[in-house]
C-alpha cells in the first residue's frame, strides 16, 4: 500500500498558551494533507473531480503526544481505509520519523469524505477514475472489505440531510 507523503510547516501562532500545538490547528494539518491528496496528486492522476466538491461527514482524531513549534515540517502520511459507493475513508498519521527509522506519533485520525455535486447540492457517487485512484492508497484490510463497503456516517451526511458536513 502507498501512502501518500505530506510536509506541513508549523506557524508560529499555531501554538497555544500551554506552549504546544493547539489541537484544532490538526485539523488544518489533516486538511492541508487531505487537499494536497485529492485535490492535487488525484488531478495529476486524472481523477480530479474530487476538486469539484467533497464534505466532511466526520473527523476521528486521537491525540498521542504534544508537538513543539520548530523550523521543520512535520510529516502527514494519508492513506485510504474504506472505499464506498459515495464516501471513503482517509486515514492520517501526524508524526516524525528519524533517520534511524523510528517515528514519533503526535495524531492518528481518520475523515469521512462525501464526494458532492455543488451545483447540485447533494451527495454524488465515486466515479471509476476516482476509485482506481483511492485504490492505490488503500490498505489491505480494506482492499480485503471490497467496493460494497460503505463508510460509516456518509447516508446520514448525505441522502438524508441530517449531520452537519463541512466542505473540504
Amino acid at each position: 500500500m502507498a501512502r501518500h507523503i505530506y510536509a506541513c510547516p508549523l506557524r508560529w501562532s499555531d501554538m497555544d498558551a500551554f506552549g504546544h500545538v493547539n489541537n484544532v490547528v490538526f485539523l488544518r494539518y489533516l486538511e492541508e494533507a487531505r487537499i494536497d491528496f485529492m485535490f492535487h496528486r488525484a488531478a495529476e492522476a486524472g481523477a480530479g473531480e474530487f476538486a469539484g466538491g467533497s464534505v466532511v461527514a466526520r473527523h476521528e482524531i486521537d491525540y498521542k503526544r504534544p508537538l513543539v513549534h520548530r523550523a521543520a515540517p512535520v510529516t502527514v502520511e494519508t492513506w485510504v481505509t474504506q472505499i464506498g459507493g459515495a464516501s471513503l475513508t482517509v486515514s492520517y498519521e501526524i508524526k516524525d520519523v528519524a533517520e534511524d527509522g523510528t517515528e514519533t506519533v503526535y495524531v492518528r485520525a481518520s475523515t469521512v469524505v462525501v464526494p458532492y455535486n455543488l451545483a447540485e447540492g447533494r451527495p454524488r457517487r465515486i466515479s471509476a477514475v476516482e476509485r482506481e485512484f483511492l485504490s492505490r492508497y488503500t490498505d489491505d484490510a480494506a482492499a480485503d472489505a471490497g467496493d460494497d463497503t460503505e463508510a460509516v456516517g456518509a447516508d446520514t451526511a448525505g441522502t438524508r440531510g441530517k449531520r452537519a458536513v463541512a466542505a473540504v
